[in-house]
Parts: structure tokens; sequence; C-alpha cells
């Protein structure tokens, strides 16, 4: 695995494949590591990265605060993690590219190209994040875990992610920063002396800028609207992934593909093959 320093964080990626490119933002929540692509659930079924590098050179990362990538303290929103995704471009020397989000890896992928429309060739959108249940359960996450840095304080929260080692999808007492808690000494060291008071406007107010809809979080309707930009929606169908956040991507993107098609129906048979019909009509 390769590295890159992007605004003074650590970037963990790897490019699979060749051909043009295609920057992908990894699924699963806040545990966004570039293996998802092969291990998580759908993604795993269809063996996406597999049929895609085949044509396509694909640039898959650990997104900040996941995995082995490292991370900052400050009240993330949408634009921090599409500066990494543009940091990690020009780290690579791509001015263009095609962009790829899967679960919550949509909503950087949509932000992206509403800040850098002249450098995103299309957009593929599968199982969109979005939907009450989804906003309601991520909001429920950030409030235990501001829940037990009040009860217990940042040392606390060092000691049990220390100990247990889980994501902060996994116990949400651990906090948005878990990984990198569990991964750099030195980062641990340092959010231990953070202010809570500080810390916890910080969480409350990055739980608010993140998940601020009960639809497809990520981007204004408004500037949606204006994006000549082809995309693909393949929408899912769960808690997290709510078909009205799928349409509701449709509506607001002008030059869109919805593939109407069930979730039973997204195998390895017809997944690879509607997605690069896709890309290819678009490159």
């Amino acid at each position: 695995m390769a590295t890159a320093v992007i605004d003074g964080i650590t970037t963990r990626f790897e490019v699979v494949g060749s051909g043009p490119p295609l920057l992908m933002f990894s699924p699963a929540g806040f545990d966004a590591t570039l293996e998802k692509w092969t291990t998580q659930g759908v993604y795993a079924k269809t063996r996406l990265l597999d049929h895609l590098s085949k044509k396509y050179s694909c640039i898959i990362f650990d997104r900040r605060e996941s995995g082995q990538s490292g991370g900052r303290v400050e009240r993330i929103t949408w634009s921090h993690y599409v500066a990494q995704g543009k940091g990690l471009l020009d780290h690579l020397k791509i001015k263009r590219v095609h962009l790829m989000g899967g679960c919550m890896g949509c909503c950087p992928v949509v932000a992206f190209a509403v800040a850098w429309p002249e450098a995103v060739a299309s957009m593929l959108l599968y199982w969109p994040v979005g939907g009450a249940k989804y906003r309601i359960n991520s909001h429920q996450r950030f409030a235990e875990h501001l829940a037990y840095v009040q009860e217990q304080g940042l040392e606390q929260v060092v000691a049990l992610v220390s100990k247990e080692g889980k994501t902060f999808n996994a116990d949400p007492r651990g906090g948005p920063w878990a990984a990198t808690i569990k991964n750099d000494r030195a980062f641990a060291e340092s959010y231990v002396g953070k202010n809570v008071d500080e810390y916890k406007l910080i969480v409350a107010g990055m739980a608010r800028a993140l998940f601020d809809r009960d639809t497809a979080p990520g981007a204004e309707p408004e500037d949606m609207f204006g994006l000549n930009v082809p995309t693909l929606i393949v929408p899912g169908r769960d808690a997290s992934h709510a078909t009205s956040a799928a349409r509701y991507l449709e509506e607001c993107l002008p030059r869109t593909e919805y593939w109407d098609v069930p979730v039973a129906g997204q195998t390895e048979d017809t997944v690879p093959p509607r997605l690069l019909q896709f890309l290819d009509a678009v490159r």
C-alpha cells in the first residue's frame, strides 16, 4: 500500500488495474477502508473491483479517520472528505476522473462534483445513504459518544478504544476518531489533552453538518441542479440506504440514469456489466 500526505493527514491508498482513472470513495460509514470494496456485503458479492479494474485504474483509499489513514480533531464536513479525494488526485497528477461512491461514499462524490465539476467525467452512485431512519440513527450514534465523553471523559474514550479496538460504527462510544486513536499513539496522547467543552461542540457540529436532512446528504439541491455530469444511480433498500434518497438524487441531478433494479437482482452477472456499460459510454 502507498501513502500520501494531504493537508497534513496521511492517506493510505492503492491503484488497482489500468486504464482511465476511477476514484472510489469507500462504503461502510465511518469504517470506510479500501478493503470494503472486496469484503463488504453487496460489493463483495458482485466483485465490483475485480471487474472494474480490468478496464479502469481504480484508485481506492482509506477515508480520513478510517483504517490506516490519519485524522485530525475538527468539525468535519463533506468538504473535508472532498479535499482528501482531490488531494489524492493532485498527488497522482490526475486532472480528470470518473468518480464512484458506495454507501456513505456517495455523499462526498456528489460534493466533489459540485466543487470541481471540470475534474469529473462521470459519477457512479451505488446505494446512496439517506432517509429519515438514517439521519436519526446517525445522530443517535454521535449522541451516544457525547454522553460517554460527558460521563467518562476523553481518557476513558482512549482506554475503551485501546482495549476493544472497535470502530465508531461498531461502538459509538469510541467516537469518530476511534480508528486514529487505535493506530496513532501520538494522536491518542494529543486527543486526551483536548478541552472537553470545545470537543463536544466540535462533535455536535460535525453531526449536524454531515446529517442535516431526511434524504441524501452531501450537496445542496440548488447546486446539483446545475451539474452537467453524467451519473448512474443504483439504489439500495434498507434503513441506511433508503430508495427515496436515491430517487431524490435522480430528481436533483439533470444527467442521470437511474437503474431501477431490486437489490435481489444486483448480482455479479448484472451489476459489473451495467456499470462498465455506463462508464464506457462517457469515456
